[in-house]
Formats: structure tokens, sequence, C-alpha cells
């Protein structure tokens, strides 16, 4: 009959078949591709989402640790150190989850993550001596946030510790960021570890000068200024003889935070009094005897 039916019309059965089976094919091919783009476009979404969701919800615990912290009375360099190590970790687990949700093998994927960790681990043995120096600084505390120091090159004053790096600030308001691993292998000045410090002023004055006057004057001058703390007591001496001129030292105690103020005062005034009591600062001079050729 169904030769009849086709044959009739001038059709080959055999090829009309053949023709439906290939248009049912493609068919079950492109509902096939269409499904899966359907799945894979609502798996991105939802990836999308979850990191969204995943980064409003780090941002909140980044937050809460901070208020925890702060309210425990955490050493806040512990406490920086902290939040950056758990928000990197929190980020790890955030991307997990979403290659997981991607349809990857978690596993294979730990087992790739762990072969490719090994030679980054390698490529970036600098950065890994940066992590192990964080965590140095953290447990032997040789400065904190809120510390002016002087190290690599650099000196400001201590804004952050990261997992990776120290951030300061210098005093002409320059954010400079620090390695720690150079950090804790290298020397580190810590100027607030202490509550006074040391004024060492070099005066040099003219070979012809009383320096017993030029004594007494330079220790009325520092007598005059109150920040200037008795004990240890001033100390001013004969430093050297230069090329040019008497070198005399003028050494007094401060409290830290006058420091500057005490240096750049004691500088103008032993200018302006030395002037006034008729003590002469040199030029730098050179004698030159010229001999008669005979």
């Amino acid at each position: 009959m169904l030769n009849l039916l086709l044959g009739g019309q001038g059709i080959n059965p055999v090829e009309a078949l053949g023709k439906s089976a290939d248009f049912s094919h493609w068919e079950m091919y492109l509902n096939d591709l269409l499904s899966k783009a359907t799945d894979f476009g609502l798996r991105l979404v939802a990836c999308v989402l979850i990191y969204w969701v995943g980064r409003k919800v780090i941002r909140y615990i980044d937050k809460l640790l901070s208020k925890l912290l702060s309210g425990r009375g955490i050493d806040p360099s512990i406490s920086s150190f902290a939040k950056s190590l758990i928000n990197v970790m929190l980020t790890a687990m955030l991307i997990v989850g979403i290659i997981a949700k991607l349809g990857v093998d978690t596993t294979s994927f730990a087992a790739l993550v762990a072969s490719v960790g090994v030679a980054i681990g390698m490529a970036m043995s600098g950065t890994l001596q940066n992590f192990s120096g964080g965590i140095m600084i953290l447990l032997f505390k040789p400065y904190r946030i809120g510390d002016y120091i002087v190290a690599q090159g650099q000196e400001g004053t201590v804004k952050d510790i990261h997992i990776f790096n120290t951030e300061i600030v210098t005093a002409d308001n320059k954010t400079v960021f620090i390695p720690n691993g150079g950090l804790s292998s290298n020397v580190i000045v810590n100027v607030n570890n202490e509550q006074t410090r040391r004024i060492d002023l070099v005066v040099g004055v003219e070979y012809n000068t009383d320096y017993d006057f030029a004594k007494s004057v330079a220790l009325e001058i520092v007598a005059g200024d109150k920040r200037i703390l008795s004990k240890p007591a001033p100390f001013v001496a004969l430093k050297n003889l230069g090329e040019s001129s008497v070198d005399l030292l003028i050494r007094v105690w401060v409290k830290r935070s006058d420091y500057w103020n005490v240096y750049f005062d004691l500088n103008e005034s032993v200018y302006k009094t030395f002037n006034q009591e008729g003590i002469g600062f040199p030029f730098p001079q050179m004698s030159v005897h010229l001999e008669k050729s005979k």
C-alpha cells in the first residue's frame, strides 16, 4: 500500500523513509543541544548569583570579624592579618563552589589544583616567603599598626599588615607596600618602641672662638627649652677638630612626640643666639701656598 501511495506520486519509498529518519535525527540533536544550552545557561545564572551572594557574605563576615576582634581588644596587627587570611580562604571556597555548580568534578579538580599548586609554589617561592614572613612578624611583633618604622630603604607609619606585605604611609603621605619576607629577614628600626629619643646636633664654629663661652651659650639654649628632658642630662662637648671648624656636639633627650619640633627649633635657636653672641660659623676654606721657582 505504501509502495502504491508513494509510487503513484513518483516518490521512492526507501528515499522517503531515509529523509524522514535524517530529519528525526537532526531534530533530536537540536533538542538535546537546546536542553544542554538551557541547562548551562541556568547554571551560569546560578553561578553569578552565588558569586554575588558569596561576596556579600564575605564582606559581612569581614565586618563582623573586625567588630569581634576589636571588641575583644585583639592586637590590630593580628586582626588585620587574620582578616586578610580569612578573606582569601573564603574567596577560594567560593570559587570552588562555583566550579562545582558548573558541573566540574571537584575531586579531579582538587587533584589538578594540588599538582598545579606544587608547580606554582616552586615558581612563587618569594610569595610563600612573604606569607611566612607575615606569620613571623605577627608572632614576634617587631612592629605594630601605628608604629613608625625604617626598613628596606623606606620609612613611615605602619597602616596595615597583610598576609604578603606591610602597608606604610610616609611622612609626605605616600603609601608604600613592603614585602613581609624582606621585613622578617632584615633590619627593622622601630622608632616607637621607646618613649624617648636622643637628638645629636653638631655645630661648627670658627677656630678663634672661645670654646668655654660657646659651650655655655649652647647649654643656656638647651636650658631654655622646657621640652628637653633633664634626665638624661643635656650634654655639650667638643666633637671634632675639622678642616675649617671646631665642631661642638649638643646632645639632648626628648619625648618621642617632641623629637622633630625640638630638632628644628634647636637648630634655629643655635643659629640666632650664636650670631647674637658673636660666635661665627666658618665657611669651607683652603690654604694655598705658592713657592717661587729659583
